[in-house]
């Protein structure tokens, strides 16, 4: 899987809501991270991860692009 460009160097805590659907910015360069605001398309070559909650809590977010559990965090990012 090709990464995308580092947004941020750490992960992002979201607080999620059970069957609701989130798309995790891959590309990196969406103005709303961690998740996709369709800037992607530019590049062409990234889609967004989609992740739906089966409940209520808080989930950490890649927010580097390098995981390798997308779209959470797998600390990746001390590794940049």
């Amino acid at each position: 899987m090709t990464k995308g460009h580092v947004a941020v160097k750490n992960p992002i805590p979201v607080k999620v809501e059970a069957g609701k659907a989130y798309f995790w910015c891959s590309c990196g360069q969406s103005k709303n991270q961690p998740f996709c605001d369709g800037t992607h398309k530019v590049e062409g070559k990234f889609a967004p991860i989609a992740w739906k909650a089966d409940e209520d809590g808080e989930k950490w977010f890649c927010g580097c692009k390098q995981t390798n559990s997308a779209p959470f965090c797998d600390g990746s990012h001390k590794k940049i």
